[in-house]
């Protein structure tokens, strides 16, 4: 059997795009004579629909979009991802679907069964799961259809796997040769080596061939990375599609294909090109076309602004310096010749005059002495002009904070925290080094001064970060312990960690929940990010934790 595989990048809720991208390919695979061309996890409406999928109309016009698609399939066979409605009275509304279509009709659907309930994903809020596996034929082959975490069932988290039941199982129980898994499984890093893991592992435990076709792509904080593969029933990947782009391929499954060479990126290379999918998908699918980012001199703002040139062009993303009083001149000549280096476009804005009328009218008179609240001023000083270039020039304002700020609160609200997107919120401070590192590993983009410095908000005289941080290679083990790995105080403790910086930094993280709950959307790199993947109450007693 020739199945082919569309690693494609869908919209959520454009109908009309999605179905004439997956017409084109169903177009493709009929051209080159495969048997069945498999798409990504509901391919049809997008990945994910959230509450959406609480609008009947939006459901209804996902099945109208699978009649259209039904109707070009003449002489193929198509897989594909969709949204169907639960006939039963009992149990959630929905169903998270895959559909064979042949012969301009739906031939046969399975139900995903394995719902996710963790991290980003809710899936049983809105879908009742399968009750049953059942198989096709195509080509004389005996066919299962899996989605996503249906392939899932052998991954362990600490020894406790997620499901009771494994459908790969059930449907190697019942006899097929090729199960195909339509996917949208997220970016985080080192997560392809899992996915590998497990379905190679699963074709060798069953003895079935397996295609797995996952979605490319970036829909609001998450990055769907492609490289979708396929596996023989000795575990042996004979092909596997490219990363964060579209990809397509052909296989024979009764050809004896040889094992297919994996080229992986190394993490900054990854983190690089997620970052520049994320946002230029976020931007395009939002209706924005142009980007603004204050230039501080630092080298968060130099990674952010090199990513955005990178994702939508320079000459559409605008730079904009904003020195105080406070501020030293080479934080704006570094600015200047980064923005020289990528190509974009500047302004300078100097904030002394305003702040200075915010000082006089607040009753503050000491330069040197320079409380928190003249501080936070200044930033918020910045984030309204930001905000006001935002607004008139219709270009989206992308914060530049970093996830060992966002951890502990080391942001002004309404001031650096402003904007529509938080491009490297989910990016500890050491990652951002390493970024910028690798960003000039073959010409300086970045100025190496930026890179250099010390690092600095520049809100008082002499201030580093140091000053009410510890440095950031000691703080991020701390900030990955607590969050992603989530551990306690008394097991970092136990594991090393300084017990009262431990203390310190857990507290700066618990007690500024409120900020992370106001901070814009950011793209997930880690295994743990902040937003809909980490719930946790403002108002709460956190002291059975030290």
């Amino acid at each position: 059997m020739k199945i082919a595989a569309a690693q494609i990048n869908t919209t959520i809720g454009d109908f009309d795009g999605n179905v004439r991208k997956i017409i084109e390919n169903i177009r493709r695979a009929k051209r080159l004579s495969a048997d069945l061309v498999l798409f990504p996890e509901l391919s049809v409406c997008g990945y994910p629909p959230k509450d959406l999928l609480e609008k009947p109309a939006f459901v209804e016009a996902n099945l109208r979009a699978v009649s259209e698609i039904a109707s070009a399939t003449r002489g193929i066979y198509a897989v594909i991802g969709f949204v169907s409605i639960n006939e039963g009275l009992n149990g959630r509304p929905l169903f998270n679907s895959a559909g064979l279509l042949g012969d301009g009709a739906v031939k046969f659907v399975q139900h995903k069964t394995l719902l996710p309930e963790y991290d980003v994903f809710d899936e049983a809020r809105y879908f009742e799961p399968a009750s049953k596996q059942d198989i096709f034929k195509v080509a004389g082959v005996d066919v299962g259809l899996t989605a996503c975490d249906d392939m899932w069932s052998l991954y362990s988290f600490g020894g406790r796997t997620l499901y009771r039941s494994d459908p790969a199982r059930a449907l190697a129980n019942a006899g097929v040769r090729v199960i195909l898994n339509l996917s949208a499984s997220p970016f985080t890093i080192g997560k392809q080596l899992i996915r590998r893991e497990l379905i190679t592992k699963s074709a060798q435990t069953h003895g079935v061939d397996i295609v797995y076709c996952n979605m490319v792509g970036g829909n609001d904080e998450l990055v769907f990375d492609g490289r979708s593969f396929a596996c023989n029933s000795k575990g042996r990947i004979v092909h596997e599609c490219a990363a964060f782009r579209e990809d397509f391929f052909v296989l024979d499954t009764s050809a004896d294909n040889p094992a297919f060479d994996l080229k992986d990126m190394c993490r900054d290379e990854e983190v690089l090109q997620v970052l520049t999918l994320g946002l230029a998908d976020y931007m395009s699918k939002c209706g924005f076309r142009r980007a603004v980012i204050g230039l501080s001199g630092g080298v968060d703002s130099a990674v952010v602004a090199a990513v955005a040139c990178r994702a939508i062009g320079s000459e559409n993303v605008l730079g904009v310096m904003m020195p105080s009083i406070y501020s030293s001149q080479e934080s704006v000549t570094d600015s200047e010749k980064l923005a020289r280096n990528l190509g974009m476009k500047t302004s300078l804005q100097p904030i002394g005059n305003i702040y200075q009328s915010y000082r006089e009218a607040l009753g503050y008179s000491s330069h040197t002495d320079v409380s928190l609240v003249e501080e936070n001023i200044q930033a918020r000083i910045r984030g309204n002009i930001l905000m006001a270039i935002s607004n008139r020039e219709g270009a989206l304002l992308i914060s530049t904070g970093n996830k060992s700020e966002l951890s502990t609160g080391y942001c002004t609200l309404y001031g650096d925290m402003a904007g529509g997107f938080a491009l490297i919120s989910d990016l500890p401070k050491t990652y951002v080094y390493s970024l910028a590192r690798h960003i000039n590993k073959d010409s300086e983009v970045i100025p190496n001064a930026i890179i250099e410095k010390p690092p600095s908000a520049e809100l008082k005289p002499g201030q580093r970060d140091q000053d009410s941080l510890p440095p950031y290679d000691q703080l991020d083990p701390i900030i990955t312990a607590y969050i992603e790995e989530r551990l306690s105080v008394r097991e970092m403790v136990a594991k090393g960690f300084d017990k009262d910086l431990v203390h310190r930094i857990v507290d700066m993280i618990d007690r500024n929940e409120y900020k992370r709950r106001q901070a814009a959307p950011g793209i997930k790199i880690t295994s743990k990010a902040f937003g809909s993947g980490r719930r946790l109450p403002i108002a709460k007693k956190l002291n059975w934790d030290r």
